[in-house]
């Protein structure tokens, strides 16, 4: 969308500008945000140190999540260094141990896959570092003490786009769930949500729920082989936006575009297909807010002095709304400006 790609490109070199917490608060009157709030905001008075790290950047969501916690990292004065998971959990746990060989004064991650991490996060908590877990558990909160965990309600998400498919499928046909990495908690919630919604529909059957393990090579082979052996195919749940266009190009090439398309992330693509029509459903996991709340969540632990459990609470739920065409155009707006 190159209305997008142009505002980015001005939005960079505006930050690029404001190195210094003067030019900052220029920065935040441009936004349409009063300068006075900018210290009320908790910005650091001296630069911060982050280590960051999603899944991997090949997906759409990990990659927005980069651009955001950069972009509120110039406004909160960090300077934010990336470990890319690549979407492997072997490689990401090298980039961690890598992370936990170094100073920070805070880290933010989202797992590939649960207890994939735990040693050298642990490493960094017994150092003092407060980390902030984003989206997907590193572990299960009573096993590790993390400084806070940043998330979307994933049972809510998978059930309520399945819920959106089911309601226009007139509560009866042939489904098919395509997963994300197993190990991966938000994948697992949004399984959990669509079998919670399915059952109440007898009169819909569930053909296959394989994993794709958020990866839209992979995606596109299984749906290759859906085509040729499903001649009925009524709806499709998606865990990620990624995985779901790369299978409607599929149905596509097969001429089998009556298949209703739902997803997850409401990532910018989705949403431009939600307005055309050629997908139906998405639901917002806010990437913004999750990286960029992470940022502010860094700031306020060692700047403000907040304490995990107190000033912040142990979960954050960071929830974003189902994206129709009658919200798709606010959606679009709020993920420009990194606010969602």
């Amino acid at each position: 969308m190159s209305g997008t790609k142009d505002f980015s490109t001005t939005r960079r070199d505006l930050l690029q500008a404001a190195a210094t917490a003067g030019a900052a608060t220029a920065i935040l009157g441009s936004m349409g945000i009063n300068p006075a709030l900018a210290a009320e905001m908790g910005r650091s008075e001296k630069p911060l140190k982050a280590a960051f790290s999603n899944a991997g950047l090949q997906a759409t969501w990990c990659a927005q999540g980069k651009q955001a916690a950069e972009f509120w990292g110039k406004l909160f004065n960090v300077e934010v260094t990336w470990f890319d998971g690549q979407l492997d959990a072997v490689k990401q746990r090298a980039a961690i141990d890598n992370m936990a060989s170094q100073k920070w004064d805070f880290v933010a991650i989202q797992a590939f896959g649960i207890g994939t991490l735990t040693q050298p996060v642990q490493k960094m908590i017994d150092a003092g570092t407060p980390v902030i877990d984003m989206d997907t558990l590193i572990a299960p909160l009573d096993q590790i003490n993390v400084h806070s965990f940043l998330a979307p309600d994933n049972e809510f998400m998978g059930a309520s786009v399945t819920q959106a498919l089911c309601n226009a499928m007139g509560g009866k046909g042939k489904i098919i769930m395509t997963q994300g990495a197993l190990g991966h908690t938000g994948a697992q919630g949004r399984a959990k949500g669509f079998n919670s919604v399915v059952k109440q529909f007898p009169g819909i059957e569930v053909l296959d729920t394989q994993p794709a393990d958020w990866d839209v090579s992979k995606t596109a082979r299984l749906w290759e082989t859906y085509l040729t052996k499903y001649p009925q195919i009524d709806a499709a749940f998606f865990h990620n936006d990624d995985m779901a266009l790369a299978a409607a190009n599929i149905m596509k090439a097969h001429n089998r575009t009556n298949i209703l398309i739902g997803g997850v992330d409401a990532m910018p693509p989705a949403i431009q297909a939600v307005s055309e029509g050629r997908m139906y459903a998405t639901v917002r996991n806010p990437s913004c807010r999750i990286h960029g709340g992470a940022i502010v969540a860094g700031v306020a632990a060692v700047a403000g002095g907040e304490k995990s459990g107190q000033g912040i609470p142990k979960n954050v739920v960071t929830d974003g709304p189902v994206v129709t065409k009658a919200n798709a155009a606010g959606m679009q707006w709020m993920q420009d400006h990194f606010l969602i």
